[in-house]
């Protein structure tokens, strides 16, 4: 998982910082900042529902960019 946030749409709510202080932060002028895009697995619930709760939906979870890479294909004969 990656986190990343848009501080254009933040409307400093805070409720991302209450909920996982590890992971979000406020500058300051209270916009939302990240402080931690790869956060621990534990914490990827928690993480979901600051997102799900963003009134403005200025959080994004990138899910895939844990995933592994798919195994390049053979190569053809010659």
């Amino acid at each position: 998982m990656r986190v990343t946030a848009n501080s254009e749409t933040c409307a400093v709510s805070s409720l991302c910082v209450y909920r996982v202080p590890g992971v979000f932060d406020q500058d300051e002028d209270g916009l939302v900042r990240i402080l931690d895009e790869r956060p621990a697995a534990e914490l990827h619930e928690e993480i979901r529902r600051a997102a799900r709760g963003c009134p403005t939906k200025s959080i994004r979870i990138h899910e895939d960019e844990d995933a592994p890479a798919a195994p390049a294909a053979p190569a053809a004969p010659a």
